[in-house]
């Protein structure tokens, strides 16, 4: 039951939470796959996005029996995630106000070896999208040459989630390596447009190509997630000719328009698993330090 249904979280598109718990309930049949034990940290807004929000790890109370979590252990102690088994545990983040839920790289119970490698491409000025499906299109070139087959999603921000699916053999700190080389090669490759500098002052106009989302308690958007954006627009699948033709943006698609969407192409990610590759041989043909 999604309690005071009628609260306004979008207020310049009149969404509210029943209208965000029912797109979440629609989508599930898609959208549950790609989070199944994934360790979830919930990003709230309780008086919705006109107002500041905040991320929230542990579920320690207040929390139905019912509800699937995983202790993971952290600096000072545990924390105690919640994990998205189906529509109903979607169903209760969304009655927690939380509009986007955000994804470890790994599941249970191989919490310590990512599924996923997730490169985010996020420019610091939003009107140059011809650079950005450049710089998106120079990365899934790199990384065919590294034999990595690699699937792409909007942010449902300002840019673009490239992600490459994987065997669970590598270890995060594996992981982490091969995403931040790959990641300077890339900016290497083409240092006018891009960067790994983290703070934006530091950018000068570039890309950010972001690999952080590979570390331990790491996380990324959800596919599929709604993002507390005005308009509420959704990290969604598209394809590589999508993005390369421009029929596709970072916030192409949205909380009302993703049922003609999904109507049209179904999931995308659907067949993710089968690219799933070892990072052996990428490791052994970058450039060591």
């Amino acid at each position: 039951m999604i309690t005071h249904p009628e609260k306004v979280l979008f207020p310049d598109d009149g969404i509210t939470k029943g209208e965000l718990a029912q797109y979440y309930e629609a989508i599930a049949p898609l959208m549950v796959p790609h989070m199944a034990g994934r360790p979830v940290t919930m990003e709230r807004y309780p008086s919705g996005i006109g107002h500041k929000g905040f991320f929230h790890k542990d579920v320690s109370k207040g929390f139905p029996a019912w509800l699937e979590r995983v202790e993971v252990p952290k600096k000072d102690g545990t924390v105690h995630h919640p994990i998205v088994s189906d529509a109903r545990s979607l169903l209760w983040l969304a009655n927690q106000n939380c509009i986007t839920p955000h994804v470890w790289p790994s599941r249970t119970p191989n919490l310590y070896h990512p599924d996923v490698c997730v490169f985010d491409l996020d420019p610091a000025v939003d009107d140059d999208p011809a650079n950005l499906r450049r710089a998106a299109m120079q990365l899934r070139a790199l990384l065919d040459e590294l034999e990595l087959p690699s699937w792409v999603k909007t942010s449902g921000s300002k840019g673009f989630h490239i992600v490459v699916p994987l065997d669970g053999t590598a270890d995060f700190g594996e992981v982490a390596h091969v995403g931040h080389a790959v990641g300077r090669m890339l900016v290497a490759r083409d240092p006018e447009h891009l960067t790994q500098e983290f703070h934006k002052v530091d950018r000068a106009g570039r890309i950010l190509v972001d690999t952080g989302r590979n570390g331990y308690s790491a996380t990324f958007a959800a596919a599929y997630a709604v993002r507390a954006k005005p308009g509420a627009p959704v990290s969604a699948p598209c394809t590589w000719e999508e993005l390369e033709s421009g029929a596709v943006g970072p916030q192409a698609f949205t909380l009302r328009t993703m049922a003609d969407r999904v109507g049209r192409v179904g999931d995308l990610w659907a067949d993710i698993a089968t690219g799933a590759r070892s990072l052996r041989r990428a490791m052994a043909q970058l450039p060591r330090g």
